[in-house]
């Protein structure tokens, strides 16, 4: 769904915010705004591209996006735009050929409200779009994601501590256990249908030990392959609201969810990650804390919304809860 045209800001206000981000003590030379076009899908925030002219007489073409009163927190575990912009320009700015390119970020002194410039990606497809499922190309595109992301946390393990990075969210174990009663709680009209619940309940806090004593690194936090982006080979990491300090695994187990890629494509790329991130192979227990992160994700979702705890559609993610816990020994 494309965002509403009464989301968006009008024309002056875009003009004068746009000016403030790119242009910084240069604001009395405004941005000329040419162009407005509202992309397919609106995502968590309202969005827009804007092509502009900036005062040197360059056109670009910039993604806005707006908090707008809009938010999603998700029972603490997504930040607001304003948290995303700082991600962007704390974390994600300094690393060297990251995309989208970071170009500001604006937040009005009266509403609060904060809006996030970012690097057009010019003919970028989301790579969960790439042809039909099991294509060459979205495969590609998968085993490319799970190597950038091994990287990124080998990168990242020792800033968990990282005083410039106190702002991230780091998940504990209320977090981890938050989640999992909220699912329990929702489930109850499944109990008939699917009475292991109850002994996975009865299992207590241990699904989620291998997730504390694992390397804390930053994660993106909903690192699924409709968050990358490919325009010619080269990868565009977008929606970063989510991320925190927590187990790598947690970003691997979201990559290869889900009921199309259970087979080939995700263990090729659980492989890729392997062997990217730890060159000298896997840490013994990874198995386990992978799967560890799987039952995490399982929580996370049916626990978002109760509807969403019953709905068909997501009735799969208790054939892959009830499968990780079983390898786990949670269950019988």
């Amino acid at each position: 769904m494309k965002t509403p045209q009464s989301w968006l800001p009008d024309l002056p206000m875009l003009t004068n915010r746009l000016t403030a981000a790119l242009n910084g003590k240069d604001a009395a030379r405004p941005v000329g705004v040419l162009r407005r076009q509202r992309p397919r899908f609106m995502s968590t925030f309202p969005n827009e591209i804007v092509t502009c002219v900036l005062p040197n007489g360059r056109k670009r073409r910039v993604f806005m996006k707006y908090e707008a009163g809009h938010a999603h927190p998700a029972h603490g575990h997504r930040g607001d735009l304003a948290y995303e912009a700082e991600v962007y320009r704390r974390l994600l700015a300094s690393l060297p050929d990251f995309r989208p390119q970071f170009l500001g970020a604006h937040t009005d002194p009266v509403s609060g409200d904060t809006w996030l410039i970012l690097e057009y990606a010019y003919r970028a497809v989301r790579a969960s779009d790439l042809h039909a499922h099991q294509s060459d190309e979205q495969k590609i595109a998968y085993l490319k994601s799970a190597r950038w992301i091994a990287r990124f946390h080998a990168e990242h393990e020792l800033r968990g501590r990282d005083p410039e990075l106190a702002f991230l969210k780091r998940y504990d174990a209320p977090y981890y256990r938050g989640w999992a009663l909220r699912t329990f709680q929702f489930a109850k009209p499944l109990r008939e249908r699917f009475p292991w619940l109850a002994e996975l309940r009865a299992s207590g806090d241990a699904w989620f030990a291998p997730l504390l004593q694992a390397p804390q690194t930053v994660i993106h936090g909903e690192f699924y392959i409709k968050t990358v982006l490919v325009r010619r080979q080269r990868l565009f990491m977008v929606d970063w609201e989510s991320a925190a300090i927590a187990p790598g695994e947690i970003d691997l187990a979201a990559l290869t969810e889900g009921k199309h890629w259970r087979g080939l494509v995700g263990r090729e790329s659980e492989r890729a990650y392997r062997r990217t991130r730890w060159p000298a192979g896997a840490p013994a227990d990874f198995e386990r804390r992978l799967d560890a992160a799987r039952i995490y994700l399982h929580f996370r979702w049916l626990g978002e919304r109760p509807d969403w705890a019953v709905r068909e559609k997501t009735l799969w993610r208790y054939e892959h809860l009830r499968a990780a816990a079983k390898r786990f020994g949670l269950i019988a």
